[in-house]
């Protein structure tokens, strides 16, 4: 909204000193993180105490941890907070009008409206399960078909490629270096020379333009594909406190970081990476929302003053996976999101050992011989006896050593 005014009032000839920053993404970007930040923080504890008077605490179930019953009663729906806290500076910092961030407000109100009447049938209606599962698979569906349909069909969603390495630092010039924009669904390969992965490939027994008419069979399954497994991912990751908030935190700057740098051709070029027109604007989305969740953070370490529930987790997921895919680094995410991935996985494995012991062995050598003490993986070592904050600051180291192997692919290949 800020940018449309500056616009205005340049058109109508009128200069006030400083108002030109507002022309930078970085200046934007730093605004948005900033305001973001001091919201979540000033109102945060607003939100807390009205959770708080509405009864929405959490309903905590007798797993047999350590201090677990002492987060009984503990507000949850803290997702709110990120969520009111992003929009905030998004809707004054951005180019409302750009397609991306259309995407990821979409994506965020989406996810967290999916999230909000889970935790809402959990603590109102007193529905343990909450919101059936398959109703929230049918709506992690319909967010990855909206969100593949418009990366491939929308006139706005484009890509350019270098073809020419000859050196120059002159806008201009870089420019003639890159191809014409193309309406191609291609993708980053991390750690591969030559490392752009187009879809249409898939189709090798087409035509090459058959192969690109019918790609949108294999992108949009991928998508839906990916927002469910990464919404469902920082969902498990939710279970101790300031562990989900503080992997997506990592997660969103180094996806911040992507966005700047594809959205910015002199990048692009000196990189030799694909450059997206439009994209810069997305590095202040993500700004703004690395602001939210470290002022919910604030609330949110050991021992939280609120949970972030559903509709935290879930909407966090959610914008990862889309912001991942619309930067075309859909393919960084197991290792990115590694940490997501790595609870996904210690989930299915216990399960899936479980299974297999029972019908080989009988019920009580399977209950007494599992893969892990419990699952999810950061349950696991609560029964081996570490501290909740010990857990998730190592969680975090090593998310932090994820963030920036996929920071290296940028030259690494």
């Amino acid at each position: 909204m800020l940018y449309y005014i500056y616009e205005y009032l340049t058109s109508q000839g009128i200069h006030i000193p400083g108002l030109n920053l507002l022309r930078y993404i970085s200046f934007r970007a730093g605004m948005s993180v900033l305001f973001s930040l001091l919201i979540a923080l000033l109102y945060g504890k607003k939100i807390i105490n009205i959770l708080r008077r509405k009864q929405m605490g959490e309903l905590v179930r007798d797993l047999g941890l350590e201090g677990q019953k002492q987060k009984e009663g503990t507000p949850t729906m803290g997702g709110l907070i990120i969520i009111i806290a992003t929009l905030v500076p998004v809707l004054l910092f951005t180019k409302i009008n750009n397609i991306y961030i259309i995407l990821l407000i979409i994506s965020m109100i989406w996810m967290g409206a999916i999230g909000f009447i889970d935790d809402y049938l959990k603590k109102i209606k007193k529905n343990k399960d909450g919101l059936s599962g398959k109703f929230k698979v049918i709506g992690q569906v319909g967010l990855g078909l909206v969100v593949g349909a418009v990366m491939f069909y929308h006139s706005d969603i484009l890509v350019k490629r270098k073809y020419s390495d000859a050196g120059s630092f002159d806008r201009n010039k870089i420019e003639k270096k890159f191809m014409p924009t193309e309406k191609k669904q291609v993708s980053t390969v991390p750690f591969v020379k030559n490392n752009e992965f187009d879809y249409s490939k898939i189709l090798f027994w087409m035509n090459e333009e058959q192969a690109q008419e019918w790609s949108w069979a294999v992108f949009i399954p991928m998508v839906i594909f990916i927002v469910t497994a990464v919404s469902n991912g920082a969902n498990i990751t939710d279970g101790i406190d300031g562990l989900a908030a503080g992997t997506s935190t990592i997660i969103l700057l180094t996806l911040a970081f992507f966005a700047y740098l594809s959205g910015n051709i002199i990048f692009a070029d000196y990189l030799n990476i694909m450059f997206l027109p439009n994209m810069g604007e997305t590095t202040i989305f993500a700004f703004a929302m690395v602001g939210a969740v470290i002022g919910f953070f604030w609330y949110n370490t050991y021992p939280a003053q609120v949970f972030m529930g559903d509709t935290g987790s879930l909407m966090l997921g959610g914008v990862i996976a889309v912001l991942a895919i619309i930067l075309r680094k859909e393919l960084l995410i197991p290792v990115l999101c590694g940490i997501f991935l790595i609870e996904n996985l210690s989930v299915m494995l216990q399960v899936v050992v479980f299974k297999y012991r029972k019908k080989r062995y009988g019920l009580e050598y399977a209950q007494n011989h599992r893969l892990f003490k419990m699952s999810p993986l950061h349950h696991h070592y609560q029964k081996s006896g570490y501290h909740e904050s010990k857990i998730v600051m190592r969680f975090l180291i090593i998310g932090v050593i994820l963030a920036i192997i996929c920071l290296i692919t940028l030259k690494v290949r």
